[in-house]
Parts: structure tokens; sequence; C-alpha cells
């Protein structure tokens, strides 16, 4: 048996078996492309399988080395990568910019940071391992845009004929010329290499005059700024002092251009990678640094605690009621991971978890008191009684205790949310109730929630929360 057959072995004890086999046969079988920077939840839809299965088989064949895990930082403008890192740490705190849009960013793990896959050369050799071989477009394609641009054969074709004037791979330490003719529109002339823009603002009456350009790349400062010239010819002289291949290609940025960079599809995202069970299982060493703050947009907590656990002890003893309090963990973190959550950590006898949505927070709460009564109801008892608080806002995820935790406001309003319950009612916030996903699943179930107000320790206003009974 060879290693990578040891491998998938090795894989298939701790992945479902027909996402193994489906990662078996993209290896096996699969084009150069296709295992470079692999958008796992666009695979999952095209082999129609479950996305969270699908998720943690790369994850494990990444941590067996068959895959390389990326977290790329993306434009949100044209979907561009603006900087690829091998691990979650290597995130830099100040902005990334993008020559192309000429924006700047912050690294937002909502949606502006994309982990994907790409196989091990050690498994299988593919083109991307190589880039500087790597022809232009496929360039584009497999390295400067991100796996969340919708790109077909059909988009990529008009790309290359009809957005672009011209392409030239320009080796290190050589001189070229374009001969271009400017149309009537804005030009931008773009290098993917060294994220290098230049603009033409074309305007005026056109000319037949041929208008001069030069343009240098180096190491020092990409080049970038603005020309204003006329509709006509145009001698382009371009100079490599970069060290390394350039790819000069001049794009027309009209309307064409806008609507082939914008389609987009879904990706995995950081932040629903740091609220992934088997990512926080087995990647604990690939998380943040000490000093790391990432900003979240929006996380959802779920807060649970068990109801007169020191009783419990003295009523059943300690033997009995460690059971039950181990019973109790197992059916709740079992729950929160088969519904897209993740456990930050249990503190006594409560647990903090995180989800990417609340409509999957809710889902969870609903299914952990029913089956703590299906537990009370096995031992005739009514010892196991969970209080639920859940809410949804900004954060920051951090390392705390060398662990990977969140901290701000919206953790503390959760922790307070789940103190209101007093049985095995569920209290969630207005952001919670609000979401469209959240209102039709309750209306689904027919549950009314009932709104009160309600003083939080540590909070200074009254906040409006729902009961769901």
């Amino acid at each position: 048996m060879s290693d990578i057959q040891a491998q998938f072995s090795v894989l298939k004890q701790t992945a479902d078996a027909k996402v193994v086999d489906a990662i078996a046969r993209l290896i096996e079988d699969g084009e150069d492309h296709e295992l470079n920077r692999v958008n796992v939840v666009d695979f999952s839809r095209q082999h129609g399988l479950d996305e969270e299965r699908v998720i943690s088989a790369f994850l494990h064949a990444a941590r067996l080395g068959l895959f390389d895990l990326g977290w790329n930082v993306l434009c949100p403008g044209c979907g561009g990568v603006l900087g690829a890192h091998s691990t979650l740490k290597a995130l830099k705190p100040d902005d990334y910019h993008c020559a192309l849009c000429a924006c700047g960013y912050k690294a937002s793990v909502d949606d502006q940071v994309e982990v994907s896959f790409t196989v091990n050369p050690r498994v299988r050799r593919i083109a991307a391992h190589d880039p500087d071989t790597l022809p232009v477009w496929e360039y584009f394609k497999q390295v400067f845009w991100s796996s969340g641009v919708d790109f077909n054969k059909e988009s990529f074709a008009t790309l290359a004929n009809e957005v672009t004037l011209d392409t030239m791979e320009l080796p290190a330490g050589e001189k070229a010329t374009m001969s271009l003719q400017l149309p009537n529109d804005f030009v931008i002339i773009f290098e993917p290499v060294t994220h290098a823009a230049h603009f033409i603002d074309i305007q005026g009456e056109p000319t037949k005059d041929r208008q001069q350009l030069a343009i240098m790349y180096n190491k020092v400062q990409a080049p970038t700024g603005t020309t204003t010239m006329r509709p006509g010819p145009l001698r382009l002289s371009l100079e490599n002092q970069a060290g390394v291949r350039v790819l000069p290609s001049v794009f027309i940025a009209a309307e064409a251009l806008h609507h082939l960079i914008g389609k987009r599809k879904p990706f995995l995202t950081a932040k629903r990678m740091l609220s992934n069970q088997t990512f926080r299982d087995v990647f604990k060493a690939d998380n943040l640094s000490l000093d790391q703050r990432l900003q979240i947009t929006s996380l959802t907590f779920l807060f649970t605690d068990l109801k007169g656990s020191t009783a419990l002890y003295e009523r059943v003893g300690d033997l009995a009621a460690f059971d039950l309090v181990r019973a109790h963990f197992h059916a709740l973190l079992e729950i929160i991971s088969s519904e897209r959550g993740a456990v930050v950590k249990t503190i006594g006898d409560a647990v903090m978890a995180t989800f990417v949505r609340p409509e999957h927070a809710i889902v969870a709460g609903l299914r952990m008191r029913a089956a703590m009564d299906e537990l009370n109801k096995k031992r005739g008892t009514a010892d196991l009684i969970v209080k639920i608080g859940i809410h949804e806002g900004p954060c920051l995820a951090v390392m705390l205790n060398e662990r990977q935790d969140y901290f701000g406001q919206t953790v503390n309003i959760a922790a307070r949310v789940q103190s209101l319950s007093t049985a095995q009612e569920i209290h969630i916030t207005g952001p919670v109730a609000d979401a469209p996903a959240v209102a039709e699943l309750l209306q689904q179930r027919e549950i009314k929630p009932i709104q009160k107000q309600a003083a939080l320790r540590g909070i200074a206003d009254k906040m409006v929360v729902y009961e769901i009974p």
C-alpha cells in the first residue's frame, strides 16, 4: 500500500466515506486547476454532498498532508486575492490594497477571507505549484481571482477577447512594447503578479498621432497613477525590473468587465471556519496569535447553563450527578456540531458556542431542550433543566488562555440573556428574532415568542428580549 493510499485509509476513519471517495477521484482524475484553491462549498454542490461533511473531510485531509490550507484575503470589489496566507496567524492587521479597484480594505473575516484547499505537491504536482509557468489567463483564473468569482469557459473567453486590448508575458529584466488603439473608454493597465495598475482616462476628440506611455515594474514600489489621453494609437513601453515574470494586461474598464467579474458563487469564509467544530478540534495550532484581534461584523452566540446543578449533586449523589451532567454535555455538543456550530468552551456546567447564522442557533436551542426532555423521560425525573440564551452581533476573535475565543459586548449580552431563563425556556434578543430566517422558522413551528423588557447585569439600559416558551 502506498503512502497516499494509507492516508486515505486513515481519512476514512475520521470522515464521511462518500466524501473521501469524491476527494480521491478529484486527486486521481481532476484537471490541474480543479485541485488548486478548491472551493469546498462549490465542490459539495457539484457532487450533491453535505457541506459540513465536505468541510470536515477536507480539514482532516489537510491535517494528514493531502491538501494545503490557504487563507486568502479578497477584494470585495473585483474578487481578486490581495494576500494569500498559509495560516490564519499570517493575516495582517493593516489594510490590504487592491490596485485594480484603487481601494484599501481591512481583512474582514465575515466575507473577505476565503478558506481554500490546494493539493499537496507530494500527492500530485499541478501547474499552480509553479505559478510562473502558468499562461496569462490561467494565472488570472487560478492565482489572482478567488474561487468565489463565477467564471466559466464562455465568460473567460469574453474577458480575453472582448474586454482586453492586449496582454503580454514579460520575463524579468526584459523590455517590450505594445501598440494599442485606445477606445473612447476608461482603460486599466493591470499587472497581476506585482499587483500594479495604471489608469488611462481617455477624453477628447480622437487623434491619429501616436501617443507614448512608459511603465517600469520594480521591487520598490508598484507603479500606479492616472494618465489622461485621447482616443487613438498608443505606444506602451514596458520594462520589468521586478525580478520576476510580469503579465501586463490592458483592460477596457466598462460595464462588460464589471459584469464578468461581478458574478459570484458561495465560498468557505474564515468566519464559518472559526465556527466549525472540526477546525477547532484539529487545527488548534493554526489559530490566532496572541496579539491578533480579528473583527467580525456579525456572529451568533449561544450560552447554556444547567439549572440547579449544585442541588442536583446533593440530591442524587456525586456519581449519578456526574453521569447526568456528562450525558447532558454529550447531547449538547453533538447538537451544536450537527447544526453548523462550534463549542468555544465549557465553564462548569455551562457551554458557550458560536454559529454563523442565528437560525442555526435557534434550531440547536430547540433540539437541546428536546434532548433534555428525552433524557429526563428516560430517568423518570426532571433533573436536567438547561437555560439557553442567544444573541447576535459584532465581536472580536482573540486568543485567551491558549484557546481561540471571542470578546466584546455581544458576548456579554449573550451570557446575560441566558441567565434570564428560569426553566427550559429559551431567551433570544431582537437581532436574532428580527432575522428573516428565524421569523420564518418560528412561524413554521407555530412558536410565538413573548416580548418583554429585561435588565441585564452590567448593561446600562433595559433590553427587549423574546422568550421562546
